[in-house]
């Protein structure tokens, strides 16, 4: 569905790249005043200074101009333009490739694409085009995971490089820049081999687009899609970005998905319950008791439990499963107590991902007995439908789940593979793994979940664990201590995992009426105590349901705020959960009291300060307090 339009577009964008270098050829001179390339369109205007190799771009709707600066070291040469065209070539001085670049200024919108085509071998990435400045009082928009901005002037942002190719960097392949009105984004067209750096210039943040090698050489026309905006700020650049996944085929809504499967309602306004002791059932009957009735039991159960839990009223049963991790037999032999029951030993040595040396790939560490850690294997993308088509149907006989969470295969990033026998592409990598969960959801009629999320598995799944939090500013060793409760709260939580100033629904604004967004389970909202009802109001505001994780002596002590949090969030994320976001707006200068819009018609308004606020109708939002307003059932 969406891999194959993405494939055939790739194919398209080569294609009318050579076409358009063929025309270029027709009429190689430069063109435009002082020998800058100009291209137009009734409200943009673009010009190429061939001397730097930098773009400029003029809004005529406001007169705002935006101006590149030169980052990378190389050189321009045969400039040249034809109508709405302008054609160059780049030779890159830190790669050695002979780049040819096409920008085409879009017929009316104030749009316009840049492709890439260079030929011969890559041994490293290639950073170009160059940045646009950005000014003092605005924001970079990054979607990594559910979504951050960043003041461009913030000294305590780290620079670093976000792959457009798994959960663990940017989860939709754009960015932008906005003082809260106008701005500019990028939609990366081709993202299986591609990264954006986060850089700085004279001390204020920008992004590079950054591409990288495939299997060694430049491959397909690389392409990115650059918008202007007058008004409408992050908005506006989700929204823009919503019509592209519509045309890219990377949408289909949980109403539609829900038609396939009546049991995707099950998972709406849920509270996803990860808990591991023996007493599951008893334990499902006290949250409910407590009024906690909609849950999505997430931990493996014995079959007889499955089926009373299947029979009580709100109850959606999953499990865990993976398909990335196994070990070497002589590591199990030597140092290991036990094998994990989901990794596919089998795998082993035939079906493994081999690097461009021919090693294999290492995943996930473990423990041996010895005290030093093992990497695992890591099974190749392309041979996974395999083993799940031998595990999934044989199960389900015996233990019938209506979900399943698939671990690790939108949080990993797509891989090469140079094992002879099945060798894979980033983009062979990207479609073996919704090869896997389509499977699960359409095949196997499942429920479906993955790790982190990106929007390539849109189509195919319903939910994911650990969009809602950001990958680089969870607690240290999230993924290994999930049940150890923090009760001091790391700076970099504060400040940027739980910080209002910072964090932006993107995800939402894009997808909320297609995939339920929820928190990484090694940072669920009992995590940290005195963050619990700041997360709560996160939730709220985003439409997203709650994840809990505890044993039985924290609920005991706990009961009634879990009962508060599950109110407080799940009856919005029920209302909503179907609905598109439609709106995010800041109503205070310093972002404390933010509101969400829905299709639906539903308002959430939250003030994640410490002082009151009044709202136009007179009522007073306490602090760390929520009001939702519209068609919303207890």
């Amino acid at each position: 569905m969406g891999t194959a339009s993405q494939d055939l577009r790739s194919v398209r964008n080569t294609v009318t790249l050579v076409l358009i270098l063929l025309c270029l050829g027709w009429s190689a001179r430069p063109c435009g005043a002082g020998g800058r390339a100009a291209a137009e369109n009734a409200v943009l205007s673009v010009s190429l200074d061939p001397g730097a190799g930098t773009l400029s771009v003029v809004d005529k709707r406001t007169g705002q101009r935006w101006q590149q600066q030169a980052l990378a070291q190389g050189k321009t040469s045969d400039v040249v333009c034809r109508g709405r065209t302008i054609g160059a070539t780049w030779q890159d001085a830190r790669t050695g490739l002979r780049v040819q670049m096409s920008l085409d200024v879009d017929e009316s919108r104030p749009e316009f694409t840049v492709a890439l085509s260079a030929p011969g071998n890559m041994k490293s990435s290639l950073r170009y085009l160059h940045p646009f400045v950005t000014e003092t009082g605005t924001y970079l928009i990054v979607p990594m995971n559910e979504g951050i901005s960043y003041p461009v002037e913030d000294a305590a942002v780290e620079t670093r490089k976000l792959i457009a190719y798994g959960g663990h960097g940017i989860c939709m392949p754009f960015w932008g820049v906005t003082d809260g009105r106008c701005g500019h984004m990028a939609i990366i067209e081709t993202p299986d081999d591609a990264s954006i750096w986060i850089t700085r210039l004279d001390k204020k943040l920008c992004v590079v687009p950054e591409w990288d090698p495939q299997m060694g050489a430049f491959g397909y026309a690389r392409q990115l899609r650059y918008v202007f905006f007058d008004r409408g700020g992050h908005v506006a650049m989700c929204k823009r970005y919503r019509a592209y996944a519509q045309e890219a085929g990377l949408f289909k809504t949980l109403q539609e998905k829900r038609r396939e499967n009546p049991d995707v309602d099950l998972l709406i306004g849920a509270v996803n319950v990860w808990y591991w002791e023996k007493d599951a059932f008893a334990m499902l009957r006290e949250l409910q008791a407590k009024g906690i009735d909609r849950i999505l039991w997430s931990n493996r159960q014995n079959p007889d439990v499955i089926q009373a839990m299947n029979q009580t009223r709100g109850v959606l049963t999953s499990r865990y499963d993976i398909y990335q991790d196994l070990m070497d037999p002589n590591i199990v032999k030597t140092q290991l107590r036990s094998v994990h029951s989901d990794w596919t030993q089998d795998a082993w040595p035939d079906d493994i991902m081999l690097d461009e040396k021919g090693d294999w790939r290492k995943g996930w560490q473990v423990r041996g007995k010895d005290g030093q850690m093992y990497p695992c294997a890591v099974l190749c993308d392309k041979q996974a439908l395999k083993y799940a088509a031998q595990r999934v149907p044989a199960e389900l006989k015996t233990h019938p789940y209506r979900c399943r969470f698939i671990d690790t295969t939108t949080a990993s990033p797509w891989r090469e593979c140079y094992d002879p026998d099945h060798l894979m592409t980033r983009s062979d990598s990207r479609h073996g793994k919704m090869e896997l969960l389509r499977y699960m959801s359409q095949d196997m009629h499942l429920v479906t979940g993955s790790e982190t999320g990106h929007d390539a598995a849109v189509p195919f799944v319903h939910y994911f664990e650990g969009m809602l939090s950001l990958g680089p500013y969870r607690v240290p060793d999230a993924g290994r201590q999930m049940q150890k409760i923090w009760d001091e709260v790391p700076e970099r939580v504060a400040q940027f995992q739980l910080g209002h100033q910072y964090r932006l629904p993107l995800w939402e604004l894009v997808y909320h009426d297609c995939v339920v967004a929820q928190w990484y389970w090694g940072d669920y909202n009992n995590k940290l105590p005195a963050l619990w009802t700041k997360r709560d109001l996160f939730n709220s505001l985003y439409g997203t349901p709650p994840m809990f994780m505890f044993t039985r002596a924290f609920w005991e002590q706990n009961q009634d705020r879990f009962a508060r949090s599950y109110r407080d969030t799940c009856t919005v994320a029920r209302a909503v959960g179907y609905a598109e976001m439609t709106d995010h707006r800041f109503l205070t200068p310093d972002r404390s009291v933010q509101q969400t819009s829905f299709a639906n018609n539903v308002v959430v308004t939250v003030n994640f300060g410490d002082k009151p606020f009044r709202l136009p109708d007179g009522t007073e939002l306490a602090p760390l307090s929520q009001r939702v307003t519209g068609n919303v059932e207890p």
